[in-house]
């Protein structure tokens, strides 16, 4: 009797060791961290739109901008039809387009510089306001399933109009004279269902002064 209550207490014994060496805790904090930096990788917005300035959107400013006074008359003569080349990452009024232009300067003021084109209309190319999301939209190129919340959504935006007021401004402010001839790819906003098209401005993309 004394020999099997031996071998059952030795039994018990091995039993717990197993157990103990099997089961662990961890602080609930190291988990969470742990978890964390596993599955909540930061987006990188100054990264992604410097990607996509490069690879995208300027290679479409190159071979697929509209001609903004074509664009022009088109939205004259046939609203819907001209806003069927807009695109727009949100449903409402609110539509971006991708445009060229070419023409003269007229004037240079201290938030925008005026410019006649070859037609005749007049735009103001934006110098000093470079915000909103007609960068981002106005190419259709990216697409709203690419990202996981609005906020990243939202500061792609505010990384390309860093780029713009960073690298396509600054040379552009600094040749720019009354009478040159300006060549100029950039992003508009127009509203579907209030359309105004005096004093158009255009958020400047790429930009040659001659």
């Amino acid at each position: 009797m004394q020999k099997n209550s031996l071998k059952y207490a030795v039994l018990l014994v091995l039993l717990g060791v197993v157990a103990y060496n099997s089961v662990y805790f961890k602080k609930l904090d190291e988990v969470k961290a742990n978890a964390g930096s596993n599955t909540d990788q930061k987006f990188d917005a100054a990264a992604y739109a410097q990607t996509f300035w490069t690879s995208k959107l300027l290679p479409a400013s190159a071979s697929s901008a509209t001609d903004l006074s074509a664009l022009l008359s088109s939205l004259k003569t046939d609203k819907t039809k001209a806003f069927d080349n807009s695109h727009a990452l949100g449903i409402g009024n609110i539509r971006y387009f991708l445009v060229k232009g070419e023409g003269k300067i007229t004037a240079i003021g201290d938030n925008d510089v005026t410019v006649s084109l070859l037609t005749g209309e007049t735009v103001n190319l934006a110098t000093e306001y470079i915000f909103g999301n007609a960068a981002r939209d106005a190419s259709g190129l990216i697409k709203i399933t690419e990202f996981d919340n609005t906020t990243d959504l939202n500061n792609v935006s505010a990384e390309l109009n860093n780029i713009i007021r960073k690298k396509v401004l600054p040379p552009f402010k600094a040749s720019a004279k009354t009478g040159s001839t300006v060549k100029f790819v950039g992003a508009i906003e127009l509203n579907k269902e209030h359309l105004h098209l005096e004093n158009l401005e255009v958020i400047p993309i790429s930009i040659e002064v001659h």
